[in-house]
């Protein structure tokens, strides 16, 4: 029997993305599946005073979320997973523009409706979109960002988390013993936090 994680994206996150693999790699060498959600940098950051050019990433992330939750509420949440996979390996490794063209072929790659790529453009689902916001930040806060992952910890208890962040994403036994570490810590009580300055940037290998 295999145990359930929750992972909440943005798609246009790359340490997200990084994790993302990095979990699906863990399912291939722990008893582990995994089952993605979205959520929004953009909800997660209206009304607070960004420098000008993380203002406009966040207007551009507007797209790929809709994108998401339209495909989500059409097809059901499952579809993320290769949504998610269509999207990403074009945005991050890919470096492609974010934009209508990438939405389509991402679209048409996993079976949906090329149409659903209009929904970048509509509020038509910005309410179940900050539903599923809410959701994931719920038990961890709103002074975090993405990757938000929820969890069963070693004593059957729900935890929930930011990150790994982690580059470039553990592969085989290195991801088994990440996860294992990660669930460790995450699941004792009181623990909130380890942190290091950033030297590396996403390495997408």
């Amino acid at each position: 029997m295999s145990d359930t994680l929750d992972m909440w994206f943005d798609p246009t996150c790359p340490w997200a993305w990084l994790t993302s693999r990095w979990l699906l790699e863990v399912e291939k060498v722990r008893p582990v599946r995994v089952d993605f959600h979205v959520m929004s940098l953009a909800v997660l950051n209206e009304g607070r005073e960004l420098p000008e050019r993380y203002a406009q990433l966040m207007e551009k992330a507007w797209g790929p979320v809709r994108v998401c939750m339209a495909a989500a509420e059409k097809a059901g949440e499952p579809v993320l997973r290769d949504l998610y996979t269509a999207l990403g390996t074009r945005i991050h490794p890919g470096g492609q523009e974010i934009g209508h063209d990438l939405f389509v072929a991402a679209l048409t790659e996993v079976g949906l409706d090329p149409a659903l790529a209009d929904a970048a453009q509509s509020s038509d689902y910005d309410q179940q979109l900050r539903e599923s916001h809410e959701r994931g930040m719920r038990p961890v806060g709103t002074d975090v960002g993405t990757p938000v992952i929820h969890a069963t910890g070693p004593d059957g208890a729900p935890v929930a988390f930011f990150g790994p962040v982690v580059t470039p994403a553990p592969k085989a036994e290195a991801a088994g013993l990440l996860y294992d570490g990660v669930m460790l810590v995450a699941a004792t009580p009181g623990f909130y936090e380890i942190k290091r300055t950033r030297d590396q940037r996403p390495a997408f290998d």
